[in-house]
């Protein structure tokens, strides 16, 4: 086989705005070099996994190989989930991949301290038979591991060439959001619903959405707003109950402040506010939540007299709703609001095991329902972009 370098003009790491070198291998960061300072500990965990993120090109190659030294998670006594990795050939699902060996970042949500990691051995990450001629490839990157990659190999002779899924390039779609788009949790990474939303109405998708994380960070406003997006989503209000990191007064603001960032150098891009899904502990008690015993997420109310202008998800829907229509009126057009139950409600929590995040199948609704609604169907406000 040849080795191919990640220089390649032909070869892009989709979704990757930094990286990450070491002996190990090459490991894509999901925002920029300059945001390093900033990033809270917690959060570059989730920065450096890679979740959308895609090694693309076309190449007439009937075998790929990476081989990778995967960084899983272990959260309390619970065992790591599995390094997945997901090759799309010329736009369909074609194979999935795992990976158990690598190192292990045991993490206890319920303990404080800085997790504890335990090393591990690369692997090979190997797909055969992909079939003759000149094939367009997406190799998604695990969704919920940090993935360093060491090297990228073909057949000998086969030619690499770029990755164009139509004869016009797709419209870039960037997504912020929480754990929940981040999806972690998901079967596989093209499995993730910004994965299978974005597959559906074929846009390249960039997904900023961070785990635990979606707290209205400014410079993750500013990352979007330097993005050349066609279009923009932000699912927001959760991790700020999971939190209780803000209250009416600070988070109203804090959303009015992201959107003034974005629409700095993006007058005009479609946005669309996504409200929170369904999570039963949370939707009319206020946060922080954590996980119990048997790691479902519970919310802890707290002291009665302190809760004045506490945010739960009924009142964050309320709020959102409220703000879009307020800033619409002001003349901003293309901002648009989706109610998150409907991608997610209380008749879907059959597949909420955890009470915060949808497993597998929940996942794959989500993203066959947000591209109708955001994307393919009447009304959505994206489809006049697809068009």
């Amino acid at each position: 086989m040849q080795q191919i370098p990640f220089d390649h003009p032909h070869v892009k790491v989709a979704g990757a705005l930094d990286f990450d070198e070491s002996d190990a291998g090459l490991t894509p960061r999901r925002l920029p070099a300059w945001t390093r300072p900033q990033v809270p500990v917690f959060m570059e965990l989730m920065v450096t996994q890679p979740s959308g993120v895609r090694v693309t090109f076309a190449t007439s190659s009937e075998t790929l190989e990476l081989d990778v030294l995967a960084t899983r998670i272990q959260m309390a006594e619970r065992p790591p989930r599995p390094a997945v990795f997901d090759l799309v050939v010329d736009g369909e699902l074609q194979a999935s991949q795992t990976v158990d060996e690598g190192n292990v970042l045991a993490v206890d949500l319920r303990k404080p301290g800085r997790p504890e990691l335990i090393p591990g051995t690369p692997a090979t990450v190997r797909f055969e038979q992909l079939g003759p001629g000149v094939k367009h490839l997406e190799l998604y990157l695990p969704s919920g591991a940090q993935i360093a990659i060491k090297a990228l190999r073909i057949d000998a002779g086969a030619t690499v060439e770029p990755f164009l899924s139509t004869p016009v390039e797709r419209l870039l779609w960037v997504h912020h959001g929480s754990s929940i788009s981040h999806c972690a949790e998901a079967t596989s990474p093209a499995r993730t619903w910004p994965a299978v939303a974005a597959r559906l109405a074929n846009v390249e998708l960039m997904n900023l959405a961070f785990g635990g994380n979606c707290q209205l960070d400014q410079f993750v406003a500013r990352t979007i707003r330097e993005q050349p997006a066609d279009l923009i989503s932000l699912k927001l209000g959760i991790n700020v109950v999971n939190m209780d990191s803000m209250r009416e007064r600070t988070f109203t603001p804090a959303v009015h402040g992201f959107l003034d960032t974005i629409r700095e150098r993006q007058p005009h891009t479609p946005i669309l506010i996504v409200s929170p899904i369904f999570c039963p502990s949370a939707e009319t008690s206020p946060g922080p939540t954590l996980p119990d015993a048997d790691g479902r997420f519970v919310t802890f109310p707290g002291n009665e007299t302190l809760r004045a202008g506490c945010l739960t998800l009924t009142w964050i829907r309320k709020i959102l709703s409220r703000l879009v229509a307020s800033r619409r009126a002001a003349g901003d057009e293309n901002l648009h609001y989706l109610d998150g139950l409907t991608l997610f409600g209380a008749d879907d929590a059959g597949d909420l095991p955890d009470d915060l995040h949808p497993n597998g199948a929940g996942y794959v609704r989500m993203g066959e329902r947000f591209c109708e609604l955001a994307f393919t169907g009447k009304n959505a406000p994206f489809a006049s972009k697809l068009h």
